[in-house]
């Protein structure tokens, strides 16, 4: 029998406007959408709305953005909406007290193929460690983090030198998609459900996906090519892989790094030693070959190609990356 549904949506992000506009799009009820709080951004410190917050504006979505979900008033406003279902993509965690709240109870999008990458960062890990495929999961939200029994998973392929940001895109279109499925299994009574141990593989290490910390995003170069490589892409172009260049003479830089290519080679350099022809090369050793630098970013600048900047910079004599 099908079910009249009343949904108040959870989403910050612009990963999350995509799956709002998908239940627009399909005429669903939508009772509200919770949102981030404003903050202040750039440097003149205005106040900046989520982009979830602008398209429910928009469309004319009532909008909540409570500062603490545990408020009583906030909790009243909840119940006074009445929804029988929630739904949540990329937001922050939810007490048990609202996601326990509706009849049906509270699904979110998940941008891995859970178990594997819980966490708040799994599309950046998922290409940090070299996977060659990933994909997105519905799932009812229950106390620890990730861990509800799943809905459905849709799975999407890695290209060899795919970006987080190219990757997060094509994911935020194929995870609409699936919560868009997931809604009309809910309103029809058929929603499949599988406790997440069921999926665990014998022998497979399950890999966490940790929100992404400054010290985190730091080159290695002691790693080898094929890590860097996946690290740098994994990071770009947000929050950036990151490195300090320094020369002899005690000139240092720090920089973002966006963009490589690799080269495996057998050699007795230093890591970290940089190898340039000051014209259209820029190059880094690693333990196992060199990292070719295409895209950097030097502060205060904007991102550019090598060639770019060393039609601005010269490196003479001996630079090292740390």
């Amino acid at each position: 029998m099908k079910k009249e549904l009343n949904i108040v949506f959870f989403g910050t992000p612009e990963f999350a406007v995509a799956s709002l506009d998908a239940l627009y799009n399909e005429n669903l009820k939508i009772a509200a959408v919770i949102t981030a709080p404003d903050k202040p951004a750039g440097r003149g410190k205005r106040l900046s709305q989520s982009a979830v917050k602008d398209y429910a504006l928009e469309k004319g979505f009532r909008v909540l953005q409570p500062t603490n979900l545990k408020d009583v008033s906030f909790l009243n406003e909840l119940k006074e909406l009445k929804a029988n279902l929630q739904v949540v993509v990329a937001f922050r965690m939810l007490p048990e007290v609202v996601w326990n709240m509706p009849e049906l109870g509270t699904i979110n999008l998940h941008a891995s193929l859970l178990p594997q990458y819980r966490g708040a960062a799994p599309i950046n890990h998922a290409i940090i460690n070299g996977e060659k495929e990933t994909g997105v999961t519905t799932f009812f939200l229950q106390h620890q983090i990730d861990t509800g029994n799943i809905i459905f998973q849709e799975k999407i392929t890695i290209a060899n030198e795919e970006d987080a940001g190219s990757l997060h895109d094509r994911m935020m279109v194929l995870g609409a998609e699936l919560v868009v499925k997931t809604i009309r299994a809910i309103e029809q009574g058929d929603c499949p459900v599988v406790p997440q141990h069921q999926l665990n593989v014998v022998g497979k290490q399950l890999q966490p996906a940790p929100k992404l910390t400054k010290e985190f995003c730091k080159i290695n170069w002691t790693d080898g090519a094929d890590r860097i490589f996946n690290f740098v892409r994994g990071l770009s172009p947000h929050p950036g892989a990151y490195s300090t260049i320094t020369s002899g003479d005690d000139q240092a830089f720090h920089v973002k790094i966006y963009r490589v290519e690799k080269r495996h080679m057998g050699h007795n350099n230093p890591t970290g030693t940089v190898e340039t022809n000051n014209k259209d090369k820029f190059s880094v050793w690693t333990s196992d070959g060199l990292i070719d630098i295409l895209d950097i970013q030097f502060p205060g600048k904007k991102r550019m190609n090598v060639k770019e900047m060393l039609n601005g910079m010269r490196f003479p004599g001996l630079w090292k990356m740390c």
